[in-house]
């Protein structure tokens, strides 16, 4: 796989030689036994994949290329590179600035935009309405573009079922701005509606079914539909894909359950008809990290931490996992631990 040219500041000496040794011992990724560190009065226990990603190396690579290569021009980032604090902080203290919020508020008019100033495209991908407004103003987007290619491997598979006229199912979190551009590029070809969970799955399926009434989808998804949605002749035939940072586990209820739904309303012999047979649009790292944080839940341990930024949905879906076992701490770095006693940590249900 290819290697990225990120600062070292980002790379741990020990983590580094510890992925090395099962990079090399299990070259083929199987293994999800965690790894174990003994320091004699505390023994960590390390899941075997975790930290950046392909796609987010390549985005901290493209970002800090930009800076180097334009001395005194303006840059600028769609909003957040990732969802990581770090990362972020580090971009602005070395003069990035941000468009908008996590939720596409904007921060800065597009007005004081001209075609001078650089513009980086996150990981996350952006919406057509975006690229088309930056690209009207003269701005060329494709050299600092980092969207990450699993999410473009979303955008192709909602592409091919709209060309053969399936509704796509986008199982993502609405405000989330992988989930905004998900939703804009799906638009170009199909109709769409994102749902949270299997329990909006259910509410979708009832829909389907007819005990639920059409006009109880405007309500239960209202600004989370394509424009001219008709329920009625729009979910006869639908296939599923996801946020590429949502729990693998519920993507699959989500798509067993819509599956059995329209195997019920047309019947067995006709559901590739109705349902596309889409395989999950889940990237491999998140496969990865979801799969090795259930292997680590076979260990015995007095906690579990988890590090990253709190608004970051495949940091949040790592600590639901670890929650079911153990007692977990949220931190977004190694400031969060004050002493032996006290881990300040963030409350993923509070949200404090």
């Amino acid at each position: 796989m290819k290697t990225f040219e990120i600062p070292s500041y980002y790379r741990s000496p020990i983590i580094s030689r510890v992925k090395a040794f099962r990079s090399t011992s299990d070259k083929l990724k199987k293994d999800f036994t965690p790894t174990q560190l003994d320091f004699g009065a505390v023994k960590i226990i390390l899941a075997r994949h975790f930290g950046f990603c392909y796609g987010v190396e390549n985005a901290i690579e493209i970002s800090y290329r930009a800076i180097a290569e334009n001395p005194g021009k303006r840059i600028f980032l769609l909003s957040q590179m990732i969802h990581n604090p770090e990362v972020n902080n580090d971009l602005l203290s070395r003069g990035v600035r941000f468009l908008q919020d996590t939720q596409g508020n904007q921060l800065i008019e597009w007005s004081e935009l001209n075609e001078n100033d650089i513009v980086v495209i996150p990981a996350f991908g952006t919406t057509l309405e975006i690229e088309k407004n930056l690209s009207a103003r003269g701005i060329q987007l494709a050299k600092y573009d980092t969207t990450c290619p699993f999410v473009q491997r979303v955008w192709k598979k909602s592409e091919k079922l709209g060309s053969e006229n399936f509704t796509v199912i986008i199982h993502g979190k609405d405000k989330h701005e992988e989930t905004r551009a998900t939703f804009s590029h799906t638009n170009e070809f199909a109709k769409a509606v994102v749902i949270r969970d299997i329990s909006e799955a259910k509410i979708l399926g009832e829909i389907i079914l007819g005990t639920k009434s059409s006009g109880e989808f405007y309500t239960v998804f209202a600004n989370r539909f394509s424009a001219g949605f008709n329920p009625d002749t729009d979910l006869l035939k639908i296939g599923v894909v996801n946020q590429t940072t949502m729990l693998a586990s519920e993507t699959q209820e989500i798509t067993d359950y819509l599956n059995q739904i329209m195997i019920q309303k047309f019947g067995e012999a006709e559901i590739k008809n109705h349902f596309a047979n889409t395989r999950d649009t889940l990237c491999y790292a998140t496969n990865d990290n979801q799969s090795a944080t259930l292997k680590l839940l076979e260990e015995k341990a007095d906690l579990a931490i988890i590090v990253g930024g709190y608004n970051s949905s495949n940091t949040s879906h790592l600590v639901e996992l670890c929650e079911t076992k153990f007692p977990t701490f949220f931190i977004q770095d190694e400031n969060e631990i004050i002493s032996q006693k006290l881990i300040r940590h963030f409350d993923l249900h509070k949200k404090n």
